[in-house]
């Protein structure tokens, strides 16, 4: 499937988001992956490392990595973790 030119763009912006937090999830052994971005502006991502069990992984998802893409990128969504993808 291809990929408009406003996925695209939208996509590199997220990416750029997840690389300014990425940092503090490594730091605590964790890391995220961006999975896709659906038509209706969602974002899924899958938590990886330390942040896939941690038991604050949710507040992670929600109050860090969603606040920053939704601030980056208004027409953002939300952003939901995707459990048992295969890397």
């Amino acid at each position: 499937m291809e990929q408009s030119n406003k996925t695209d763009h939208i996509e590199e912006k997220v990416q750029y988001s997840l690389e300014k937090i990425r940092p503090y999830l490594v730091s605590d052994g964790g890391d995220v992956k961006l999975v896709d971005i659906t038509e209706d502006m969602v974002v899924k991502v899958k938590l990886t490392g330390a942040c896939e069990t941690c038991q604050l992984n949710l507040s992670t998802l929600k109050s860090g990595i969603e606040s920053l893409i939704i601030k980056d990128i208004p027409e953002i969504k939300r952003v939901d973790n995707v459990d048992n993808i295969d890397e």
